[in-house]
């Protein structure tokens, strides 16, 4: 039993496995962003973790997108209510991970919703100059010992959500269980408030 899972005011931490290069990385943010308050009267915290889906999948960066990967997520987009500009090639996005991971804690959400919003609405490519010229946007100019801690970081969460089975991204991380992709609102309302319920139970609480 998790100390978490033990208290009955504090909430459900569920880790959410991310890509800046996925475009249905992109689509879960908005969707979560809408849904938080009904989220958090489930009883559960978003924790937003950053790993490296090259590094999973051999994807090569740069590559352009296929065309049935590119339906895919128009499909999803669509039906998620998303309107977004699709990048059209797999972008290298160690760098912006490696400041996610050396923020303030308190800057995390800002960080990702600046580069977020920069790819996929404004159209811009996550090279690194790009980079440094966002964290520059928000007083974020980290030093070049701590961008290689923080790549360090992401290639060691990489290596550990693999280890959990994590195979794409978005992924839920509902205890042990990945649950990837992202779904409507009332589904992943559904699954999530199920997995409150039974952890709840489990612990007791519920």
């Amino acid at each position: 039993m998790s100390a978490t899972a033990a208290q009955p005011d504090a909430p459900l931490s569920v880790r959410v496995d991310y890509d800046f290069a996925s475009s249905l990385c992109y689509v879960a943010h908005r969707a979560m962003e809408r849904l938080r308050e009904p989220i958090e009267a489930l009883g559960i915290a978003l924790s937003w973790s950053p790993l490296d889906l090259t590094a999973i999948t051999g994807w090569r960066r740069g590559a352009e997108m296929d065309s049935t990967r590119r339906e895919n997520v128009e499909r999803v987009s669509w039906e998620l209510s998303v309107p977004m500009r699709i990048p059209t090639t797999w972008q290298d996005s160690r760098t912006a991970h490696a400041v996610a991971l050396t923020v303030p804690s308190l800057r995390e959400a800002t960080w990702r919703e600046r580069v977020f919003t920069a790819v996929y609405e404004e159209g811009r490519l996550l090279e690194a100059g790009t980079t440094r010229g966002l964290a520059a946007e928000l007083g974020l100019e980290p030093t070049e010992e701590a961008l290689t801690e923080g790549l360090e970081r992401l290639e060691e969460r990489t290596r550990q959500a693999h280890a959990q089975e994590v195979t794409g991204v978005p992924n839920f991380m509902l205890g042990a269980w990945p649950f990837g992709g992202i779904q409507s609102d009332e589904t992943m309302l559904s699954i999530l408030g199920r997995y409150a319920r039974k952890e709840r139970e489990r612990a007791g609480i519920g």
